[in-house]
């Protein structure tokens, strides 16, 4: 099945930023374009919008003037849904409410033709729902564009329960040919990004609730040891409190409020108070001109030990021995079968985070995951109270000596980035199993929708069958809620990981 032919109008219902964005990628691709909203002047108001936009792209030289003077005259505002009777495939960007959108494709279906394609933009309501009510459900499908459309390649390309094969296929192929990058995936609460991504929002705000430290600490981890462009509480001050929080509520919802998708109270408070972020000019973090950039917070300058004693091969930081000696620091090698451990002439013991406490042990301090220790800039280490001044002193200290700045947070088992990975792969093995999509596009998914330094399974598999199931497990009996229980395809991976290492 080919790509609806660029000769084909497309049109577009709801002239909302999404709705805009939308009919600008059909423009550019060279379809004309028919536009509408229910709401009289808006348009006109959207294609006038969409033209200033096209205006822009030619002044910076990413359009040329004869291009966007033929894609305005492909650009027909409608006054009514019968003018949208010549499409070929209908895209819908209107409110988020099922009776709303279950009431225009209701109307759609009698005016357009049998081969037209009909698409819903949704995010988070059921594709299946909004098509229960058609005649022919087998024509529809889901076409989820992220914010802006013009700009970020990903679309989801949902399958409802009744989605013939080739509407999805064709769908796919046309957000190909509109130089998109499409994922297929089912109909299952979220899609691919909004379920997945939940634990990088949530393990967060877990944290800032545990008080192990403060926003902008977490975000400057996140991003300088996680390699994550931006920070959750930074995020979604700049996507609004209340919108993200309306999408985690609906994922735990459709769950059957499921303890791995818990909303955050924290989260609450601030949607109650209407501090949505950087909209309503305070969220998280105030926006107010006045108001100071926050900062995280890092260790004073600490003495680095003259020597540590390695016991097993440090993994998945196994690069942090050689980045020791090369800082000159003597390095003792113990013959261990394996182990991530660091012994300090204090006697205490750095340990990469695994999931338990610091408060378990004699004088121990974690230090969190990173996505690759040479190029992180900040380190996380957690410790208990009854850790040891020179203990705490010589890890922060080592760490400097590296060249990293340093956080040292409270006693929170799977520190920051560790929890976040883990929950993040587990999520991703657990939407293959089920059928959510291809291990391929939910990989694609994470990097391009919502831009992940690595798909969570790409980073799974770099990490080794043991970690995340060592590191949940642990989680799992210290906060035994179910938030942190090992999903069975986890279980199934780990286990199958190590059988083919064993043969």
């Amino acid at each position: 099945m080919t790509a609806i032919d660029q000769s084909r109008t497309v049109a577009v219902v709801g002239t909302g930023t999404m709705g805009q964005g939308i009919a600008q990628v059909a423009l550019a691709a060279g379809h004309p374009v028919r536009l509408y909203d229910a709401v009289p002047g808006r348009v006109g108001e959207a294609a006038d919008a969409i033209g200033a936009r096209l205006d822009r792209l030619v002044e910076k030289g990413r359009m040329g003037a004869a291009e966007r003077d033929a894609a305005r005259a492909r650009l027909h505002p409608a006054a009514n849904l019968a003018e949208l009777a010549d499409a070929a495939l209908v895209v819908e960007a209107v409110l988020e409410q099922l009776a709303v959108k279950q009431e225009l494709f209701t109307a759609l279906e009698e005016i357009v033709a049998n081969d037209c394609l009909l698409a819903t933009n949704t995010s988070s309501l059921s594709v299946t729902a909004v098509a229960g009510a058609l005649r022919h459900p087998g024509r529809f499908v889901g076409l989820h564009f992220f914010n802006p459309a013009p700009l970020l390649p990903l679309v989801e390309v949902v399958s409802g329960h009744a989605t013939d094969e080739a509407t999805a296929t064709r769908a796919w192929a046309t957000a190909a040919a509109w130089g998109k990058t499409p994922v297929r995936c089912a109909d299952l609460p979220g899609f691919i990004v909004n379920r997945i991504a939940r634990p990088f929002y949530a393990e967060a705000f877990a944290v800032y609730e545990e008080h192990g430290t403060d926003p902008a600490t977490i975000d400057a981890v996140l991003r300088e040891s996680g390699g994550f462009k931006m920070g959750p509480f930074e995020l979604t001050d700049l996507i609004g409190q209340d919108v993200n929080e309306a999408v985690t509520r609906s994922v735990w919802e459709s769950f059957f409020h499921s303890p791995k998708f818990l909303p955050s109270l924290a989260q609450r408070r601030l949607v109650e108070s209407r501090r949505l972020g950087r909209k309503s000019g305070h969220g998280w973090f105030s926006y107010a001109e006045e108001a100071p950039k926050p900062a995280p917070h890092t260790a004073e300058p600490a003495r680095a030990p003259e020597y540590v004693v390695v016991e097993g091969d440090l993994e998945p930081a196994g690069e942090l021995i050689a980045m020791i000696r090369e800082a000159g620091i003597e390095v003792r090698q113990k013959d261990e079968d394996k182990g991530t451990r660091l012994v300090l002439p204090s006697g205490g013991q750095l340990v990469l985070a695994d999931g338990q406490t610091s408060v378990e042990f004699r004088d121990v301090v974690y230090f969190d995951l990173a996505l690759d220790y040479r190029s992180a800039t900040r380190i996380a280490l957690s410790a208990a109270d009854n850790v040891g001044d020179e203990t705490l002193e010589q890890a922060t200290g080592l760490f400097q000596a590296l060249g990293k700045q340093v956080s040292v947070i409270g006693d929170v088992p799977g520190m920051i980035v560790a929890r976040t990975v883990a929950m993040l792969g587990d999520l991703a093995l657990d939407a293959v199993a089920k059928g959510v999509a291809t291990k391929e596009d939910i990989d694609t998914a994470m990097r391009l929708g919502v831009n992940y330094p690595l798909g969570p399974l790409e980073w799974n598999d770099s990490l080794g069958r043991d970690w995340a199931w060592e590191l949940l497990g642990n989680l799992h009996e210290s906060v035994p809620t179910g938030r942190y229980a090992r999903s069975l395809a986890l279980h199934q991976w780990s286990y199958a990981t190590s059988q083919k290492g064993a043969s």
